[in-house]
């Protein structure tokens, strides 16, 4: 794939608000992919580190960048699967807990974006907002290249055995998992939103 994605602004440099209309259009009609359809190819290593710096343009009030990136992919991805198939083999849950692996394992390219919080002025919750936003950011970017993506959490999230596997510190958490790779099925278009029904207008 080819992508011309402009180099990134210098600090101080202006920066004008202008329409686009294609990024409008590309919104109107994202729609996530199956994990489990993504296979290979997934994005190089360039690609990967133009959607990490996309990734990051997020808001974040106060600038602390409570989040951070781990990269799961190859042999290293494949062998984090294979000790959450241990850990979930030792569950009761065993059968549910192994199934949910395959969105991990299908898809070449996994980035856990790691949520923290920093003390100080910035309330904790806009920080872990902060952490959503890259979430998605990522994801609009790897579907903008033309990739498949998803977004998921699962179990792996939350287990405090799974999280010493990723080397999640005690005060981190797993904001989401983004899986990458060549959707091999075109994913169709789901319910959606009633806007109007869960919007109102506030009035004195």
């Amino acid at each position: 794939m080819s992508h011309d994605i402009p180099a990134a602004p210098g600090f101080g440099d202006a920066l004008p608000v202008t329409s686009c209309p294609e990024a409008l259009a590309f919104l109107a009609r994202r729609r996530s992919a199956s994990a489990l359809s993504l296979q290979a190819p997934g994005p190089s290593a360039a690609e990967l580190r133009d959607l990490l710096t996309l990734a990051a343009r997020v808001p974040d009030h106060g600038k602390l960048s409570p989040w951070r990136f781990i990269v799961l992919r190859g042999d290293a991805k494949a062998q984090l699967a294979a000790r959450l198939e241990a850990i979930a083999g030792s569950r009761a849950d065993a059968p549910k807990l192994l199934a949910k692996l395959g969105k991990l394992k299908a898809p070449p390219l996994g980035v856990a974006v790691v949520s923290r919080t920093v003390s100080g002025e910035i309330p904790a919750w806009e920080q872990l907002l902060s952490a959503g936003a890259v979430c998605t950011t990522l994801l609009y970017a790897a579907t903008a290249m033309g990739y498949g993506a998803n977004w998921i959490t699962d179990w792996y999230a939350y287990d405090n055995d799974a999280r010493a596997v990723l080397g999640l510190a005690e005060d981190e958490q797993i904001a989401g998992f983004v899986f990458i790779g060549t959707s091999v099925d075109a994913p169709q278009e789901r319910v959606r939103p009633d806007v109007a029904a869960l919007t109102r207008e506030w009035t004195p």
